[in-house]
């Protein structure tokens, strides 16, 4: 079952609500005041909150406008007071509560509120609350502030460049709290006028068009021509050009009529002095999708980052995120260390090591701003790792090729932190 943090002074509200929502199968974290709840926060990830409005240290608004400034309100928060008025409550959803009891709280209206905030479909919730802390956070920020512009003339949006993750995120910025969301990219059957009903005022999104299927094509047809009776707004992505999209088998005609207003993504270049807060930001994401394990990242990791040139047909979002689901698979801790992003630099630039060192293009000067020890065990577990993929994983292979005994070698995987079982997934030990 799920697990909920109840925030409230009052140590007989406290132990109540635990004992409700244990006999429901829940688990229950308490605080009694604002710090302990940031401290359960910061160490746990609450699939609920219930939080009280009105508490000695500080009060449940300025606590929850906490959470959304720092990018931790991933989930459902519930408000209570039992000195609740209808601006309270208005202010709390506003700010990201999806919802407001007053005490005493009933126990059936406890339950269904609970039950509500914790349907299937929550984690949509969640992540839009992830997705607000990104649209706060300087290119970002500027991308959902074209989409909305473009928006109030439009019900049909095109994100040229953009795909994935970083294309849900513009799309998302258009919705208002508690709008309905629909991924036509996983509707395999056809979209009936009852489906439009039941999202209607929310926005509809396709993450590509390129390739789409006659099932993707005759959706996006039927939906066109319903937008405006159900207040809809449709958005498509692309990471491809319109004539590359319509070569894939694309009609021609739906292209031209769904890429007639577009928005275009930002390069990460544009920015790189945002990086220190988007690539925790974009952790975060990551995570409440349930794509890496919760990380923290050092700020000397952050700067490493931050220095790359990260570049590519999307503005380098694909590279920067391909990276940061690697170093939160691969790091051995829960903190992503300086280490863990050199080597995953380094892993990714090989051929620059096989240049000469007047022609390197900056990549091989990350061994020059290391320590000595630090800049070894770099290079080894760079050069162990190329050979263990160049040998299929055949140990004898490596040994013959890098000249070191078996019982050196695994001395050697063990002293840089190469894991065969969980990294390399290797076979032949």
């Amino acid at each position: 079952m799920a697990e909920i943090l109840v925030v409230d002074d009052e140590v007989g509200i406290r132990e109540l609500l635990s004992e409700i929502l244990a006999d429901e199968g829940h688990s229950v974290m308490l605080a009694e005041n604002a710090t302990k709840a940031r401290e359960l926060r910061s160490s746990r990830r609450p699939d609920l909150v219930l939080l009280d409005i009105w508490m000695p240290d500080a009060d449940g608004i300025s606590l929850l406008k906490e959470w959304s400034a720092n990018g931790l309100l991933t989930m459902p928060v519930v408000m209570m007071s039992g000195h609740g008025t209808i601006d309270t409550a208005v202010e709390a959803t506003r700010i990201g509560a999806v919802d407001f009891l007053e005490k005493p709280i009933a126990l059936q209206k406890l339950l269904a509120t609970v039950k509500k905030c914790l349907k299937p479909d929550a984690s949509a919730t969640r992540q839009h609350y992830a997705v607000d802390s990104l649209l706060q956070i300087g290119l970002l920020k500027k991308f959902g502030q074209r989409i909305a512009q473009s928006a109030k003339h439009s019900p049909i949006l095109f994100l040229r460049g953009a795909q994935g993750l970083i294309a849900e995120v513009g799309a998302r910025s258009l919705l208002t709290p508690h709008a309905p969301w629909l991924n036509l990219s996983q509707e395999s059957r056809a979209i009936t006028q009852e489906m439009l009903e039941q999202h209607a005022g929310g926005v509809l999104f396709l993450p590509e068009l390129h390739g789409a299927g006659r099932m993707a094509q005759m959706n996006l047809s039927f939906v066109l021509d319903r937008l405006a009776k159900y207040r809809m707004t449709l958005v498509v992505a692309s990471s491809v050009s319109a004539e590359a999209i319509i070569e894939s088998g694309v009609d021609a005609a739906l292209v031209n009529r769904l890429s007639d207003v577009w928005v275009g993504l930002p390069a990460i270049a544009e920015s790189a002095n945002d990086l220190p807060e988007l690539l925790p930001a974009l952790l975060t994401l990551l995570c409440e999708q349930g794509n890496v394990p919760h990380r923290n990242m050092a700020p000397d990791a952050l700067n490493v980052l931050r220095q790359k040139n990260w570049s590519g047909a999307d503005g380098g979002w694909s590279s920067l995120l391909g990276a940061l689901k690697n170093l939160a698979l691969n790091a051995l801790d829960e903190t992503i260390s300086r280490q863990d992003v050199d080597a995953l630099l380094l892993s990714v630039s090989e051929p620059v090591l096989q240049k000469p060192v007047e022609e390197s293009d900056g990549s091989l000067m990350q061994f020059y701003e290391m320590p000595l020890k630090e800049a070894r065990d770099a290079f080894e577990r760079l050069y162990l790792t190329h050979h263990i993929s160049r040998s299929s994983g055949n140990m004898t292979r490596v040994a013959e090729q890098s000249g070191l005994e078996r019982t050196h070698l695994y001395r050697k995987f063990k002293q840089l932190g190469i894991t065969l079982e969980r990294r390399d997934n290797v076979s032949g030990v």
